[in-house]
């Protein structure tokens, strides 16, 4: 296991390694794993160039935290109707939402880009942002969380005058922290490393995110590699955060929502 977690880490010291190299060192071989000096002109040029790499930055701060904010909460609340609330073809509309994620996403590129151009939002953050609050698998993941929470909890608040409302946000809500944390650090990877959706929705490169931002690097006759690995070095900066904010979470998310029936 140690064999295996030390070839996945290797890459990303490779890129960390590669943002403080000198051009001549990127290509070197034997690899050069720890750069002769230090140079931290590469990440300096990567937020004061014309590159844009800070507005990009802030684009895509606002895309995952404000879909993520958005996917969990409303996943949550589909997924307390799922598993608590008693209607006509509950379990048939489940399985067909469910069916949804066996839809390639790319298929679905050309009814977006007619639906965003007819209600005004095609090339604007919300193009990405919109779409991104809805998460079949977040649905999913609460739902099986919500079905594991023993049923005598809302019966007995219900016979104290407690409606789905009050039971959601003062019951349930508590108990879902960490499938809620644990949606939330999936959801927010997904969103912050999400090309294609960019690709296809945005035009103007004042609303580029990170990998959009990315190609900035690549010239019309040389790649900057030096510039490129530093800037994704600054990109994986939230992730890491974020999976280290919420890792105590995981296990136990991952575990409580484990497929029940």
């Amino acid at each position: 296991m140690f064999i295996l977690g030390l070839a996945m880490i290797m890459p990303f010291i490779w890129m960390i390694s590669t943002s403080f190299k000198s051009p001549a060192e990127v290509f070197e071989y034997p690899i050069r794993w720890i750069p002769s000096h230090f140079n931290m002109e590469h990440h300096i040029r990567v937020w004061t160039g014309s590159m844009g790499f800070g507005t990009y930055y802030m684009n895509s701060i606002k895309v995952a935290v404000v879909c993520t904010i958005g996917a969990t909460l409303l996943s949550s609340l589909a997924a307390y109707s799922f598993a608590r609330i008693t209607f006509k073809g509950r379990d048939t509309m489940f399985l067909i939402y469910l069916s949804m994620m066996m839809i390639p996403p790319q298929v679905l590129f050309v009814p977006k880009f007619i639906m965003f151009e007819w209600v005004g939002i095609y090339n604007t953050l919300w193009a990405l942002i919109l779409p991104g609050m809805i998460s079949i698998f977040g649905v999913f993941l609460m739902r099986q969380f919500f079905i594991r929470i023993p049923s005598e909890i809302s019966e007995s608040a219900f016979m104290d005058g407690a409606g789905h409302y009050r039971i959601f946000l003062q019951l349930m809500l508590p108990l879902a922290k960490p499938a809620m944390a644990t949606l939330a650090i999936i959801d927010f990877s997904w969103h912050w490393n999400d090309y294609e959706n960019a690709l296809v929705f945005l035009t103007d490169r004042k609303l580029y995110t990170i990998p959009l931002g990315l190609q900035n690097f690549i010239m019309e006759f040389n790649v900057d590699y030096n510039g490129m690995m530093a800037a994704a070095s600054a990109a994986i900066l939230p992730m890491i955060l974020v999976f280290m904010l919420g890792q105590k979470f995981i296990i136990q998310g991952i575990s409580n929502t484990a497929v029940k029936g």
